[in-house]
């Protein structure tokens, strides 16, 4: 599943969603606790084989999900990765769409969502669209599991912005350095990311930039009670990025919601079909009739 480190959708840009191989380098998952942390909840909550992987980067969560058995379809919108997926991790059925406007034409018990991929929806009518996309795919029941940032984290909170953060990765003999800035933009609301890429065999810098939305909990039940869901599980932790991380027989979530990570579970209800659960920032009124659902190009 594609970790945040991944760029905005729409293009590519970005040196690990090139080159799908040194993004699981920099982002190694040997054990799988992303998946088996998805698999743990899929279990608790009584979800069926049917999983939809929204931003499926180079698809290894995935295919973890096919080897327990779930019919998983992944969807990314970097070629590259999906390709990646398709070579390295079979298993899954792999499809190039956008998260934030999808429609598969098929019914799935659960969508997941992580590594921050749901925050790229960095407007709310990209929001709605994604929100609008899982109910067009999850029957009533259905999950909608989800990990991302915090933005509640920020809230008086600076140490992931209080100076740039260097890592190094070294692929056949040729060390990468990457320098990373964070700032928030208040008036969009947006965690907002420049990292320049060096590497020592004399190769030009690589310049990328990205962004995420950042939603506080309270903001994201309250988009989703109107786009028909209902919230589960909204905490931080623990979970695959969390630290210490998730693990096999974890105590259950305490519900706090104010570390570096948000954790989601929510059930699609039968009153998805009402007016409230076409618009999640518009509340329902008498004889309101409900829109059509945007479709899934745009």
């Amino acid at each position: 599943m594609t970790h945040s480190d991944i760029g905005p959708p729409g293009g590519s840009g970005n040196l690990l969603t090139d080159r799908p191989d040194l993004y699981e380098l920099r982002f190694p998952d040997p054990e799988r606790v992303a998946a088996r942390w998805v698999e743990d909840v899929l279990r608790r909550h009584g979800a069926g084989p049917r999983v939809l992987d929204a931003g499926c980067g180079t698809g290894r969560d995935a295919a973890h999900l096919h080897r327990r058995g779930r019919r998983v379809t992944g969807i990314d919108l970097a070629p590259s990765m999906l390709a990646h997926a398709r070579a390295h991790h079979p298993g899954p059925e792999y499809v190039r769409a956008d998260l934030r406007a999808f429609d598969l034409r098929r019914t799935v018990d659960a969508v997941v969502c992580l590594d921050s991929a749901l925050l790229y929806c960095h407007t709310n009518e990209e929001l709605e669209g994604f929100l609008a996309s899982c109910r067009r795919h999850l029957g009533p029941g259905g999950l909608l599991v989800a990990e991302m940032r915090n933005g509640a984290f920020f809230l008086g909170s600076t140490e992931l912005l209080d100076a740039p953060r260097t890592a190094e990765l070294t692929v056949d003999g040729v060390r990468h350095t990457s320098l990373t800035t964070l700032w928030i933009d208040r008036a969009a609301q947006l965690l907002r990311r420049r990292r320049v890429w060096t590497a020592d065999d004399g190769s030009p810098a690589v310049e990328q930039h990205s962004a995420w939305r950042l939603l506080l909990p309270q903001e994201l039940r309250l988009v989703l009670r109107f786009a028909g869901f209902e919230v589960l599980e909204l905490h931080d932790g623990p979970g695959p990025r969390t630290e210490p991380p998730w693990r096999p027989g974890a105590p259950a979530p305490t519900g706090a919601a104010d570390g570096d990570r948000l954790h989601l579970v929510a059930r699609l209800l039968p009153a998805a079909e009402s007016p409230a659960a076409r618009d999640p920032l518009r509340p329902a009124e008498p004889h309101d009739t409900p829109r059509r659902e945007r479709g899934s190009e745009r």
